[in-house]
């Protein structure tokens, strides 16, 4: 292998981890969920791909607004659920809980199986009326 493939497969290798590094920490940082990361990831493959909407090789200047507009959409889009996660963090919502309860339905058995996860009561448990 050419030493001039090597260096650059190190540098890609290299970049590629840093780029996992600093996204899993603004992840656990501003505690972005996976639906975000997807969106921005998204994003990112768009903005990359020589295929456009609104091709730069032909309007020039005007072909980034496509690219413009998807920026945007995602960043909003990533902050919304940033914000709405806070919201419900701030509010006592207990967001790890939350998505283990809702596969059960109100009296505690789970959906689709209709098997209650409940602990049986104990014969000597009884409350005293």
């Amino acid at each position: 292998m050419p030493d001039w493939l090597r260096t650059t497969l190190l540098i890609v290798g290299v970049l590629a981890l840093l780029v996992t590094l600093v996204i899993g920490y603004v992840m656990w940082r501003y505690r972005i969920p996976p639906r975000g990361l997807v969106a921005m990831g998204g994003a990112a493959i768009y903005l990359i791909s020589p295929i456009d909407l609104v091709p730069e090789a032909i309007l020039g200047p005007l072909g980034l607004v496509d690219d413009a507009g998807v920026t945007v959409a995602v960043v909003l889009f990533v902050y919304k659920l940033v914000k709405a996660r806070r919201i419900l963090a701030d509010g006592g919502v207990d967001l790890t809980r939350l998505s283990k309860d809702r596969r059960r339905e109100p009296d505690g058995t789970d959906r689709g199986t209709g098997v209650s996860r409940r602990p049986p009561s104990s014969p000597g448990r009884e409350r005293a009326r």
